[in-house]
């Protein structure tokens, strides 16, 4: 005999009591979340102080862009009749926001940390205006970028395809921006900034890094650049390079920090996709070229090339299915 076939509603309720008997356990769950918010092993920040705000990151970089290339991201159309209206409406409005941003952030510091006032207000003022006070230099030193990203690349067809699509000057522009702010000392800021250009291009650079003119990211995708890394003038790096720190030990945040711990290159270098150069007393001379996959943790004189012996491929020709 066939058993009658259950009722809808039955099922239904059957499901929502199992629904209801799980949240059932959720006040229990819930304490232990809550409760372990006191353990010295969560990292919190529960009290009165700001949160560093990065949400208006992408609004200040946008705004960055839109001055140091002027008409290229610019939210209307730029001609010479609008230029100063339009260019002078960005730059109140980036100053504004950017002064409450500083403020904000070395407020945050200073309760945190229990740091001595250093009047959070004043001085984001004050370094806001250095800094918009530095864009002419910045957009200076970006037009050679672009300069010798088209110069060395014959893919590429404009400055205008350059500025538009490539992923490193982004990640240049932004670093560049960055790097200024934390020459100003400007806290969490230029942080946040690089790592939302990390997060777009693939290209990890610390604002720290100190970086000359016509300076080069081919590609870019998985390039990264520590923090006291130094680089000179006209280097041009390909996809995946690293400029690293050698192996750390431990408690190397308190014993290295502020040391230099990342390489030097000098002028005139190229340094091609997947190598490796770590180390802060490593030094690539000028005019060197470090090839694909090399892994260097010892300087190299000038005029030097640097390459993996060529290795040796193994073919074999395919077996073919019985039968076939």
């Amino acid at each position: 005999m066939t058993a009658n076939p259950p009722i809808e509603g039955d099922v239904c309720r059957t499901e929502m009591e199992c629904h209801q008997e799980a949240r059932s356990h959720l006040p229990a769950i819930a304490e232990r979340i809550i409760d372990h918010c006191e353990s010295s092993s969560c990292y919190t920040h529960i009290d009165s102080e700001p949160i560093p705000s990065e949400g208006f990151v992408a609004d200040i970089i946008d705004m960055f862009r839109e001055l140091l290339f002027p008409g290229y991201f610019s939210r209307e159309k730029l001609d010479p009749v609008n230029l100063r209206y339009s260019l002078g409406q960005t730059i109140s409005k980036l100053y504004d926001l950017l002064a409450d941003l500083i403020a904000h952030n070395i407020r945050h510091d200073c309760l945190r940390y229990n740091q001595s006032c250093s009047h959070c207000e004043t001085r984001g003022h004050s370094l806001a205006l250095e800094m918009m006070d530095a864009i002419p230099e910045i957009r200076q030193i970006l037009a050679s970028d672009v300069q010798a990203a088209f110069d060395g690349d014959p893919a590429a067809k404009s400055h205008d395809e350059i500025i538009f699509s490539y992923p490193g000057i982004y990640a240049t522009s932004v670093y560049r921006v960055a790097h200024k702010l934390f020459e100003l000392g400007v806290p969490l800021l230029p942080r946040i900034m690089a790592e939302h250009a990390h997060s777009i291009t693939g290209i990890d650079i610390h604002p720290g890094a100190v970086i000359g003119k016509r300076f080069v990211i081919d590609h870019g995708t998985g390039v990264v650049i520590g923090e006291t890394t130094r680089i000179g003038d006209n280097v041009r790096i390909y996809q995946g390079v690293t400029l690293g720190a050698l192996s750390l030990p431990k408690d190397a945040g308190e014993k290295l920090r502020g040391k230099k711990r990342h390489p030097t290159i000098e002028d005139d270098v190229i340094i091609y996709s997947g190598a490796t150069i770590l180390g802060g007393d490593t030094v690539i001379g000028s005019r060197s070229v470090v090839g694909g996959n090399v892994w260097l943790t010892e300087s190299i004189p000038p005029d030097t090339t640097v390459m993996m012996e060529t290795p040796r491929l193994v073919i074999r020709e395919a077996k073919h299915a019985a039968g076939s």
